[in-house]
């Protein structure tokens, strides 16, 4: 018995300590290769001071017209996330993605990212940039932070294009903000993307832009500006439910069809959104909810044609 007992503790002993190495090495590795990855990353577009802190905001493309892309939540790189789309747009336009704290290149904050102060330091960017007058192009959460900038800047706003956007009625779920964090802090979400890179939604960009997207990723995964913008998705969903879009003000909405399958409210969603609007259309797209990695050419197109249409009615 005595021979017996000792050959399981021996064998417990050594199955704690298998585990005590792996769980040692994934989070070694993560903090290797974080520290190694921060001066692989490679600059783009240019800072603009905003609230104290640096905004990266990138400009592309010399037309009479500007449009402001904004992303969806929790994107790595709003930059290079919108590469695709920038480049069927920027040969007509002047096309300024901006990258909100917390994303892509920009600077993180403790600030609470609810809608107003989100609002408030996009607005600031642009006027830092002498940005009067464009047209407002956000993908998924950012329908919700749009909603409320048009409200505020329907003077400078000309017209509100939503890529599959988020809308005040829609379901919101909470994500497991400290989990989540855990899992990255301790390597096994690098881990999870190594076993499963598919998990990673990126455009069909070159190998070194998807590096790129992938490190700054892991740079920025839930840092202090995404849990604080996590934390206030239901306040924010919910004070938006005051807000409708200005009557004067033209809204085109491009959704996709997957979304419609999963949701099934979706398009009327959108549809109620623009009861009220003199010239507002929906239009659905084969695809995910990330249109513009796939849908780039199309979006871009319509887009043209829809703003044509606003301004030879002016």
């Amino acid at each position: 018995m005595k021979k017996i007992l000792r050959i399981m503790l021996i064998s417990i002993g050594t199955i704690i300590t298998v585990m005590v190495v792996f769980l040692a090495t994934v989070y070694f590795v993560n903090l290797i290769s974080n520290e190694r990855e921060k001066g692989k990353i490679e600059a783009y577009g240019q800072k603009v001071l905003v609230d104290g802190k640096q905004m990266n905001v990138l400009i592309q493309g010399d037309g009479k017209e500007t449009i402001v892309l904004l992303p969806g939540y929790g994107t790595a790189s709003p930059v290079l996330d919108f590469e695709p789309l920038v480049k069927e747009l920027s040969p007509y336009y002047r096309v300024v993605v901006i990258e909100p704290f917390g994303y892509g290149l920009s600077d993180d904050t403790d600030k609470a990212r609810t809608s107003q102060n989100i609002v408030d330091e996009i607005h600031e960017c642009l006027q830092k940039l002498n940005i009067k007058k464009y047209t407002l192009m956000g993908h998924s959460i950012s329908g919700i932070y749009g909603l409320e900038y048009v409200n505020q800047y329907e003077k400078e706003v000309q017209a509100f294009v939503g890529i599959d956007t988020s809308v005040p009625k829609q379901e919101t779920d909470e994500l497991p903000v400290s989990s989540l964090q855990l899992l990255n802090q301790s390597g096994f979400y690098r881990l999870l993307l190594k076993v499963n890179p598919d998990q990673l939604v990126m455009p069909n960009v070159d190998q070194q832009t998807k590096d790129q997207i992938k490190m700054l990723t892991f740079r920025n995964f839930l840092n202090e500006s995404q849990a604080s913008e996590a934390e206030n998705f239901t306040n924010n969903f919910q004070n938006a439910e005051r807000l409708h879009f200005p009557k004067r003000l033209p809204v085109v909405f491009y959704l996709a069809d997957q979304t419609e399958e999963e949701t099934p409210s979706w398009k009327p969603m959108h549809e109620e959104l623009l009861k009220n609007v003199d010239n507002g259309k929906v239009v659905t797209f084969k695809g995910g909810h990330y249109l513009h990695h796939t849908k780039s050419k199309e979006i871009a197109d319509d887009v043209r044609s829809f703003l044509s249409n606003i301004e030879r009615s002016r």
